[in-house]
C-alpha cells in the first residue's frame, strides 16, 4: 500500500486546502470548484444523525447545512455538492443571459476579519446552460435550488424574473428570487415592497401549474422596518419564506483588514450579529410555519445553533469553507448535533426559534 493512498479525506484536505488558499481568491475558488466538479475532491461529510433531518417547503433535508448561491453560479459541480455534507444546495445567481460581471479583482478575502467582500456582478452562463446542468444533477434526498437574477443591462428585469421562473419551476426542488445583490443596478430595486408586490404576482402566474416553492432572499443591511415589509409582502402572496440574508454593503468599524474599503457585498463573521438579529425579528413578525434560511457568518456549531435558535429552519454557507476548508460542513454537523442533545431537543424542528424568537 502506498502512503498516498492512507491519506484520508480530512487529511486530503488538510494538505490541498493550504495550497489552494496561496491563489488569489477568484482563482482558489475556481480551482476548487474544477476540483470538485471532476470527482477529484473526496467525500468528507460525515454521517447525518437523525436530530439534524429537517423537513420544510415540502422537501426533505438529511440535514439543515446547505451550499449558498455564490459558489457554483453555473451548476457544475452540483451533482457532487452533496460528498461536502451538505443537505442541499443552492446554485447561481442564474440571469437569463449570459452574463460576464464587474471587473477583476472582485474578489477579496478579509484574514483578519473572517470574512470577504465580492462584487461578481452576477457572472454566469446564462439560463440556458445552467438549465441543463440543473437537469441532470438533481437525485433523489438532496434538494437543489436555483438562485434568479436580473441581468445588469437590463430594461425589463421584472421580464428577466419571470422568464427565469419559467424555465426553472419545473426543473428545480426550489427557487431563490435574489432582490438583495449590491453589486449590479438592478440588484436590488425589488427590495421596494411596491415593486416587490408586483413582481411576486407575475411570478406565481408565471409558475403555472408547478408547485415549486419560492424564498425571497433579503439584504442583511437592511433596517427591521424595512425587512419586516418585505417578509409581509413575500407571505401575503404566500411564498414558502425568505433567505435571511444576503452580503452587507456596510462595514463595521471593527473591521481590520486592508481591504476592508473594497466596494461590494461583505460575507462572512463580520455580518453574523446583524443578519441574526433580523432574523429573530422576522420570525416573530411571520409566526412558526414559514421557511427562514438563515445565512451570514455561520462557521461553527454554536453559529449554526444560534440562527437555529433565532429562527432558521435551514441554514447556508460559503465563506466558511474560504477559512476552514470543506470540512468545516461535517464539523458543524457534530457540533450542532451536540448541542440539541445538550439542551433536550429531540430534533432541528424543536429548536427553531427556541421560543424566545417568537415572543
Amino acid at each position: 500500500m502506498t502512503r498516498a493512498s492512507t491519506i484520508t479525506p480530512v487529511g486530503w484536505y488538510r494538505l490541498v486546502w493550504p495550497i489552494i488558499r496561496r491563489f488569489d481568491p477568484e482563482t482558489a475558488h475556481g480551482l476548487a470548484l474544477r476540483l470538485l466538479a471532476c470527482g477529484i475532491m473526496p467525500p468528507v461529510g460525515g454521517e447525518n444523525p437523525a436530530a439534524l433531518a429537517v423537513r420544510a417547503m415540502g422537501l426533505s433535508f438529511a440535514n439543515p447545512l446547505g451550499l449558498a448561491a455564490g459558489f457554483d453560479k453555473n451548476a457544475v459541480a452540483a451533482h457532487r455538492l452533496s460528498r461536502l455534507g451538505f443537505g442541499f444546495g443552492e446554485v447561481g445567481g442564474v440571469t437569463p443571459r449570459p452574463q460576464v460581471g464587474n471587473p477583476r479583482p472582485r474578489l477579496f478575502r478579509l484574514d483578519g476579519d473572517f470574512g470577504a467582500i465580492n462584487r461578481m456582478g452576477f457572472n454566469n452562463e446564462g439560463e440556458a446552460a445552467v438549465a441543463l446542468r440543473v437537469r441532470a444533477a438533481r437525485h433523489p434526498g438532496f434538494p437543489l435550488g436555483v438562485n434568479l437574477a436580473s441581468n445588469s443591462d437590463s430594461e425589463a428585469p421584472a421580464e428577466d424574473f419571470v422568464r427565469l421562473v419559467q424555465g426553472f419551476a419545473p426543473i428545480a426542488d426550489y427557487l431563490t428570487v435574489d432582490v438583495s445583490c449590491p453589486n449590479t443596478k438592478n440588484g436590488r430595486m425589488f427590495q421596494d415592497p411596491v415593486r416587490l408586490d408586483d413582481l411576486l404576482a407575475r411570478l406565481l402566474t408565471a409558475r403555472g401549474g408547478h408547485r415549486t416553492p419560492m424564498l425571497v432572499k433579503l439584504a442583511s443591511d437592511l433596517s427591521e422596518a424595512e425587512a419586516l415589509a418585505i417578509a409581509e409582502v413575500t407571505m401575503r402572496h404566500g411564498l414558502a419564506g425568505l433567505v435571511v440574508a444576503n452580503t452587507s454593503a456596510l462595514r463595521p468599524d471593527s473591521l481590520t483588514s486592508p481591504h476592508k474599503a473594497e466596494r461590494g457585498g461583505l460575507s462572512g463573521r463580520p455580518i453574523y450579529g446583524a443578519s441574526t438579529a433580523l432574523l429573530a425579528a422576522i420570525r416573530r413578525a411571520v409566526g412558526k410555519d414559514a421557511t427562514l434560511v438563515g445565512v451570514g457568518g455561520i462557521f461553527t456549531g454554536e453559529d449554526a445553533y444560534g440562527k437555529i435558535r433565532a429562527g432558521a429552519s435551514l441554514l447556508q454557507l460559503y465563506t466558511a469553507m474560504v477559512f476552514r476548508g470543506p470540512g468545516v460542513v461535517g464539523t458543524i454537523k457534530r457540533e450542532l448535533a451536540a448541542l440539541l442533545t445538550r439542551d433536550g431537543f429531540a430534533s432541528v424542528a424543536d429548536a427553531v426559534g427556541d421560543g424566545s424568537a417568537l415572543t
